[in-house]
């Protein structure tokens, strides 16, 4: 390819439509109580919208992150999505991450390039009259889904309840709850509410659990063979920082459940670093970190490339159309306070049936419509 015909990041429009508009703001929930795993506790769940608009039609994403990601949106990447063409998702997108290079791309900055990526995506929907499913393609009519919560600040009547609904209102044969509660220092009680949940739910549940990286290699394994050996745990999520893919090689190896990470990838680097490592026996991709729809698609890939199968992390809503579009889907999380939100705040939103959900496909893009009335008192930027 010679100097002069090498593409231009975005590409030049068309002639049809292109954004005309781009708008980003911050709303701040309180979660319904206190919430906290083994690493980090919280009171409320951040959510940053990005709404971009073309010929009179609106797309839009957003991420979990900080009111510091608006100034990311409106400095970086509002000036190279303005005038650009929708169509040409993926050109933008990386625009956006080349005009991002001296923030770094980890942490808010690709926060920010997933939320405008995910709006660009449904704009583009939207404008062709499509659902995402359409855009993407499908491998699977049906998402199956995990519940997820049970945070070590739950009393036992809190976590009962919770998981009473997943099994019995939803239908959800899979659930995961929080351990390694205060970095590991309260093994104790980690296995005790294990137990717990392995007798709300049955023999005929799946259960899951979560140490947000809170325990040593070592420490890991000796607690993960007994969940396995106690509890018939089949999915130890973290078990050590996920920055740590010597020591999730060394828990992976060594207990005979699956080990997960993934969760903070913010670009494919990352995934294929930690597929290479052989660190995991499931990939997790999360659509509000990792780049949006666009970065997400190339994530999978790289974990089908080697055999892994993708779990999607969290943002059950965002994630439904994209994960039923990879033949190497096993699941999706049903994160309690994601769940919670996007259902206040978004009509359209799918709830759980017999443990899957299934997205909409009569609807252009993803479906959601933003409910600003009900949003505006938890607005702050």
């Amino acid at each position: 390819m010679t100097a002069g015909s090498f593409p231009r990041i975005p590409p030049v429009p068309r002639g049809g439509p292109v954004v005309s508009a781009v708008h980003c703001t911050v709303y701040e929930v309180p979660t319904d109580r206190p919430e906290a795993d083994g690493t980090l506790e919280w009171s409320a769940t951040t959510l940053v919208l990005v709404e971009v608009s073309a010929d009179g039609t609106k797309g839009t994403g957003w991420t979990y992150a900080s009111a510091g990601c608006r100034a990311v949106v409106e400095s970086q990447l509002v000036p190279v999505m303005m005038g650009a063409d929708p169509m040409d998702v993926p050109g933008i997108t990386e625009a956006m991450v080349r005009a991002c290079r001296n923030l770094g791309r980890p942490g808010l900055v690709s926060y920010a390039v997933s939320a405008a990526d995910t709006a660009l995506w449904d704009l583009k929907a939207r404008l062709l009259g499509q659902p995402l499913t359409a855009l993407f393609g499908r491998c699977w009519g049906e998402v199956p889904v995990y519940g997820s919560g049970g945070f070590t600040t739950y009393d036992e009547a809190t976590t009962r309840a919770q998981l009473e609904q997943w099994v019995g209102e939803l239908g959800i044969s899979r659930v995961k709850i929080k351990i390694g509660e205060s970095w590991g220092r309260d093994p104790g009680r980690d296995l005790a509410r294990v137990a717990l949940t392995r007798e709300v739910v049955g023999d005929g549940t799946e259960v899951f659990v979560d140490a947000n990286g809170g325990y040593s290699a070592k420490q890991a394994v000796s607690i993960g063979r007994r969940l396995a050996a106690e509890y018939g745990v089949t999915w130890f999520e973290e078990p050590v920082s996920s920055d740590d893919l010597v020591g999730l090689r060394e828990v992976r190896d060594q207990v005979p459940i699956d080990v997960a990470a993934g969760e903070y990838g913010y670009d494919e680097g990352y995934f294929a670093r930690m597929v290479t490592a052989q660190a995991v026996d499931c990939l997790q991709v999360d659509v509000t970190r990792c780049g949006g729809y666009t970065c997400w698609l190339r994530a999978a890939a790289i974990a089908a490339a080697s055999g892994l199968e993708v779990s999607g992390h969290c943002a059950p809503a965002l994630h439904a159309q994209v994960a039923g579009a990879i033949p190497n889907l096993r699941h999706l999380e049903f994160f309690h306070d994601h769940s919670r939100l996007e259902a206040m705040l978004f009509d359209g939103v799918l709830t759980p049936k017999r443990g899957v959900l299934v997205p909409d496909s009569s609807c252009p893009g993803h479906g959601y419509i933003f409910r600003q009335a009900d949003a505006a008192r938890f607005r702050v930027a």
